[in-house]
């Protein structure tokens, strides 16, 4: 329930944070920004990913010994991110009732996509799968966080009838500065390198050398990757966050996928900030990417009969 109740809380502090009126939204609008979440029960499920969650969990071979009757947030977030940074965006799908899957990668299962961030994308996968009772569930995705949930979707491509289920739970999806595969050379750099523009420009030229040489092992999955995300398997609605001066997750290269998108019957917000650095949207501009995110899910309008009925088919097809 507190999904729900949080969504009718919002719509009103939303009402009230656009109309100037900071004072009467309510405190659950803007509290997170301030206040750390407490007592929270973070589970390792592998080195990549773990769980957040208010409650204490156990697990074994993927499988939580006890279900959950929680919806779950998955947070794809961008290399080389920072647990001080994404704590952030956890602390507030935490605070929501949901249960978050946080994922990360390092440059080097980037770079080596069969032995690197294709096990990570299988992982993900047998985690959803064996945890059913995860629904309705939220994409939140950050720069090559697209790109990872590409990777998983290419591996739900072979068995879709098996995994039908697990996007059937899938009820929103968020993109914050997705990066396409034109970007990669540009964005990693930055990421490993954010203070040496010497080591970044080394890196650059490597990437792309990289790109060209081994096209067997790396090249062609970050391509069929893209061609997952722009086709997308799940056709939950979508809001995407991008802004004017990102040079990384580019506007040029996000809005052919809208088009696709849209073109497939997806709904998809579209909000660009007007100067905010890649995936800094949220650091720049606070107030407005958190109504964005308010408005996104008021506008899924799921109630709890909705929610009740997407876990019970879940549950019926795992």
């Amino acid at each position: 329930m507190a999904f729900f109740q949080s969504v009718r809380l919002f719509k009103l502090g939303f009402q009230n944070l656009s109309r100037g009126n900071i004072k009467t939204s309510p405190k659950l609008l803007l509290g997170f920004m301030i206040m750390p979440v407490r007592n929270i029960s973070s589970l390792e499920v592998t080195k990549n990913i773990s769980l957040l969650s208010n409650k204490k969990q156990k697990i074994n071979d993927f499988k939580l010994e006890e279900p959950q009757d929680n919806s779950l947030v998955v947070l794809l977030s961008w290399l080389m991110a920072k647990k001080r940074y994404t704590k952030k965006y956890a602390d507030f799908w935490l605070k929501e009732g949901f249960d978050v899957l946080c994922i990360t990668c390092n440059p080097w299962q980037f770079l080596w996509p069969a032995k690197g961030t294709q096990v990570v994308a299988s992982d993900i996968l047998k985690f959803l799968e064996k945890n059913p009772s995860y629904a309705p569930m939220i994409l939140h995705g950050f720069s090559i966080g697209g790109y990872l949930w590409g990777e998983v979707m290419v591996q739900m491509a072979l068995e879709k009838d098996r995994y039908q289920a697990v996007l059937d739970r899938i009820a929103g999806q968020i993109w914050d500065s997705a990066v396409d595969i034109t970007e990669i050379h540009v964005g990693v750099p930055l990421a490993v390198f954010p203070k040496n523009k010497v080591m970044a420009k080394a890196l650059e030229k490597y990437i792309l050398y990289h790109l060209k040489t081994f096209d067997k092992v790396a090249t062609r999955h970050y391509v069929r990757s893209s061609q997952m995300f722009h086709t997308n398997m799940v056709r939950a609605p979508a809001l995407f966050l991008l802004s004017k001066t990102d040079t990384i997750g580019a506007i040029s290269s996000n809005a052919p996928v809208r088009e696709t998108w849209e073109s497939m019957g997806v709904k998809v917000n579209w909000k660009v900030f007007e100067k905010s650095p890649h995936v800094g949207h949220f650091r720049k501009y606070p107030k407005e990417y958190i109504a964005e995110i308010y408005q996104f899910l008021d506008g899924l309008n799921l109630n709890q009969s909705e929610k009740e009925q997407i876990k019970k088919q879940s549950l019926l097809k795992a």
